[in-house]
């Protein structure tokens, strides 16, 4: 999406401020070039954020955005309740075939600014949390276990971490291939 086109101004720094984050990472972006990128003065755009990691935090809320509707528009339209388990790596797969794909904004935020941010450590926290509690749900809903629920998660963070560092899209399909081995030893 081209940001420019976004009328309004804090969508305009959103968005504009995750693509330059996701391909430089944070640390490397400026607010001058925030500015510059997004059209907004940098009067206005401080008046929205007053602080950088005020920018961060509506990023990490875009993107918990953008992840949920794209995991749940797969899960909805699953017939069955382990199809429904097994669409999360689905979605990671169309996801790792993106040409700009650099991995999980919120691990790369989290190992720039986690040690140093509370704030958006938090909100990393919260991402991730509410995605195990999610795969917690589904598979309960299969007959499977908390410990099973667990394992697919991680199974799915790991292939999201493989996925960026190898470049290598295969991961979802092996991650996909290990949980339907963990579901069938289980179930």
């Amino acid at each position: 999406m081209n940001t420019t086109e976004t009328t309004d101004p804090r969508t305009r720094v959103v968005q504009t401020a995750d693509e330059l984050f996701y391909a430089r990472g944070v640390s490397t972006v400026t607010m001058d070039q925030l500015r510059d990128a997004s059209g907004v003065s940098l009067k206005r755009l401080y008046s929205m954020f007053p602080s950088k990691e005020d920018v961060v935090v509506g990023v990490l809320e875009r993107r918990r955005s953008i992840w949920t509707e794209g995991v749940e528009s797969l899960i909805d339209a699953a017939p069955d309740a382990r199809s429904k388990v097994l669409a999360v790596y689905d979605f990671l797969a169309a996801w790792f075939c993106d040409a700009d794909f650099r991995g999980c904004v919120f691990v790369n935020t989290f190992a720039e600014l986690g040690a140093t941010s509370p704030r958006v450590a938090a909100v990393v926290r919260e991402q991730k949390a509410a995605f195990q509690q999610r795969m917690a749900q589904l598979v309960t809903q299969l007959g499977g276990s908390e410990l099973l629920a667990a394992q697919l998660a991680i199974l799915a963070e790991g292939a999201q971490t493989t996925a960026a560092i190898s470049g290598a899209p295969d991961a979802a399909a092996v991650a996909r291939a290990a949980a339907e081995t963990l579901i069938s030893a289980e179930l």
